[in-house]
């Protein structure tokens, strides 16, 4: 039969995909509307003006190209407008307002239009003030530096905006980094061409008062006055800064100048009153502030809509990355301080759990299709040291010989169960119930253990608080990228992590492959559950909050074989994501108990929430505002502050390899996982909770087994002699499945 071939990527790639796809796009559009292309935002030199009609260069400030004519105009003698450019502000322009309303004056504010899609309400006070609105483009870059298409744009947008905000439209433009009539050079000389092409008259200024260096209040009216009686389109600005000395020049400005017999107006004001006076009219009045088409509010409603959006996002991006920084450098602090101490508890010569436990241990095995790495699972762990051994291996309805494997295997302290196919869960209860000690050890069917592991895991029993305890997880498998990537992981997110859960007293996870518990303990919580995904979780949990201890000994180590591939990585990692939400959506109710349940619902599952979820997932924040500072920030700054990161990071990743006793080496690919597998978590975190959200289920995913047959130096030097470890036999049991009789 041919395979079909897969038409759509797979579901999840789709996610990742189109998530980058509109984080990038939020991205770009927020570097836009915030002029971030820094190349566009270069002041240009005067160029060539031999193309530029004598007219322009010595007429008056409004240059009229409407038409293919070539005309300019000033203002009437004694009559100033004053213009603005760069805003609306929140803050400047409001108080700039107050003042020509209470020295009842008007003035022309040459907007930008993503300042007007953020502060629309501001610009609709321009106009209801009796004050007209001009073009500043949307985005304030050099014109010069841009294809028509765009500069076409940049004023179009603006009008949009302006016409969702206000309702109104403009006839005026002025370009940024423009000035006088004098600079116009043969480059601006098209660009005002276009504009009146497009039916803009183009204001430039008489004078221009300088108010961005903030030279003064004086000093700004000083630039600002024209000469004798002469007119004047004077240039201030009401953002972009500092302009309390602008308002404050305003303030005694323009009772000074009225004083002199001047009159203020907005630019089509003044334009209007020149044209009234001239013997023949050839222009009609211009109407200030005319009503906009209902199309262009439509698109300005779109326009407003779509910068909202980007500068939401990117604030949330922006305020995510502090977290990811707060709670980075939260949990290094605590680990240093924490973990630490508890590692140097451990190594003190004076330390002890009690007295050495020599109790028999039993040891379950639950196996689905081990058949890979079962033999080697089930001879290091009936050759361990400890005193007394018997391994349960319950074969949870293997279709590939896995208990027959075993079988023939005839290690005296081992015995298999086979019982019809019913989840890990079922298995390890069989396991138990069958069990003939009060030591249960559970292990995963491809794990192998050292042989000490056995006999130090199950020392902390000395202290009869202690009803779990968590092994030493390694990755055997190191060959592979992947793979090495889980060992760095293992010992820094898992082993780390529990000296610090021991010390809070509130481990969430005793693992799968190496964890001991009392007897007592599993039967007061019920055993183990089949309620959720992640069952280890969900049983360490339960015993959390019925009192007992949960604690780590890193000498109890367990070689178990990782994932190889992305897409098995993915899998299991999914599984384990799912199960432990539904542990703690499960376990929710410890937030408002008292006790120990109380303190582990306090303490325990606001920290897992914090650090164990919401950290990697946020995690991928530092790499978007890293690419996004690459682009369009000051590369230096953004180089040095992921370097930080990253220097912390590896920081913590060495203290954790020290305490583990191990190699250095693997941290030279930390940063190379900074790109790939920190992004592959993310998503399966996300599509964790996407599935929890919306009540979806997921099956137990089967790992596909290599046999890679992890190793360690410890194994290899007892290898000769793992045959003649001494073990107690035991008869093999095919009874019903009822529990021992009490101690």
């Amino acid at each position: 039969m041919i395979a079909r071939r897969r038409v759509l990527p797979r579901p999840r790639v789709l996610l990742g995909v189109l998530l980058a796809a509109s984080f990038l796009s939020v991205l770009v559009v927020q570097a836009y509307i915030n002029a971030e292309f820094t190349g566009d935002h270069v002041e240009s030199e005067v160029g060539d003006q031999a193309a530029v009609p004598p007219a322009i260069l010595d007429g008056g400030p409004i240059i009229n190209t409407t038409g293919g004519q070539e005309s300019t105009s000033r203002l009437p003698d004694r009559t100033i407008a004053l213009t603005f450019d760069d805003g609306p502000d929140p803050a400047w322009t409001p108080k700039i307002l107050d003042v020509l309303r209470r020295h009842d004056a008007h003035a022309t504010f040459f907007v930008v239009g993503s300042q007007v899609a953020r502060h629309p309400t501001i610009a609709k006070e321009i106009v209801t003030g009796g004050n007209e609105l001009g073009l500043h483009t949307f985005t304030h870059p050099n014109m010069q530096r841009l294809a028509p298409w765009r500069r076409e744009l940049e004023l179009s947008q603006t009008q949009m905006a302006i016409a969702k905000a206000t309702g109104a439209r403009t006839h005026l433009a002025r370009f940024p980094y423009s000035s006088k009539n004098a600079a116009i050079d043969e480059v601006n000389w098209r660009l005002v061409q276009e504009a009146g092409a497009l039916g803009y008259l183009v204001v430039v200024n008489d004078t221009d008062s300088e108010d961005w260096k903030r030279p003064g209040v004086e000093k700004i009216i000083q630039n600002a006055t024209p000469a004798g009686d002469r007119s004047a389109v004077m240039l201030f600005h009401d953002a972009g800064g500092d302009r309390s000395q602008t308002v404050a020049a305003l303030d005694e400005f323009i009772p000074r100048m009225k004083a002199r017999g001047y009159r203020f107006t907005t630019v089509t004001e003044g334009l209007n009153l020149t044209i009234a006076g001239q013997a023949a009219k050839t222009h009609s009045p211009l109407p200030l502030n005319p009503a906009a088409p209902g199309s262009d509010k439509w698109r300005g409603t779109a326009l407003i809509w779509t910068v909202n959006l980007a500068d939401g996002l990117v604030a949330l991006i922006a305020g995510l990355f502090l977290v990811v920084g707060t709670l980075t450098v939260g949990r290094t602090l605590l680990l240093l301080v924490l973990a630490t101490r508890n590692a140097r508890q451990r190594r003190s010569p004076a330390w002890t759990w009690g007295p050495p436990v020599t109790e028999p241990v039993s040891v379950i095995v639950p196996a689905y299709n081990e058949k890979e790495g079962i033999e080697a699972a089930v001879r290091s762990l009936a050759g361990g040291d400890h005193t007394r051994i018997e391994v349960v291996v319950v074969d949870d309805g293997s279709t590939d010989g896995t208990a027959d494997l075993v079988d023939r295997m005839r290690l005296p302290n081992v015995r298999v169960v086979r019982v019809p196919n019913g989840g890990k869960p079922n298995a390890l209860n069989t396991g138990v119930a069958l069990a003939r000690h009060d030591l249960i050890v559970m292990v995963d069917g491809d794990t192998v253990f050292e042989p000490d592991s056995l006999r130090l895991l199950v020392q902390p029993f000395a202290d009869p608080t202690v009803g779990a305890v968590a092994g030493n997880v390694k990755v055997g498998n190191r060959e592979t990228t992947v793979a090495l990537w889980q060992h760095i992981e293992y010992v820094i997110g898992f082993n780390l992590d529990r000296r610090l859960y021991e010390v809070m007293n509130c481990m969430p996870t005793v693992p799968g492959a190496i964890g001991a518990f009392r007897r007592t303990a599993l039967a007061q919580v019920g055993g183990v559950s089949d309620e959720t995904l992640a069952e280890d979780t969900d049983v360490t949990m339960a015993m959390c909050r019925a009192g007992w201890r949960v604690v780590y000994e890193e000498k109890a180590r367990a070689w178990t074989e990782a994932p190889t591939t992305m897409e098995q990585l993915y899998r299991q990692r999914y599984r384990w994501s799912y199960g432990t939400m539904q542990a703690m959506w499960k376990h929710r109710g410890a937030l408002l108990d008292s006790g120990p349940s109380g303190r582990f619902g306090r303490v325990g599952l606001p920290f897992l929430a914090l650090f164990g979820l919401a950290l990697p997932m946020l995690a991928p924040v530092v790499d978007i505002m890293l690419v996004y500072g690459l682009v369009f920030w000051e590369l230096g700054e953004t180089v040095a502050a992921w370097f930080g990161m990253l220097a912390l990071q590896l920081f913590t990743a060495a203290v954790a390899f020290r305490l583990d006793r191990e190699s250095y080496r693997p941290l030279l690919r930390l940063p190379l996982q900074q790109f790939a597998y920190r992004q592959l978590m993310y998503l399966v975190l996300l599509q964790s909770a996407t599935t929890a959200l919306t009540g979806g289920r997921l099956r137990w995913h089967k790992l596909n087994r290599a046999g890679l047959a992890p190793r360690s130096p410890a194994l290899d030097r007892t290898a000769a002699d793992r045959g003649r470890v001494p073990v107690t036999p035991i008869t093999p049991s095919r009874g019903p499945l009822t529990p021992p009789p009490g101690p």
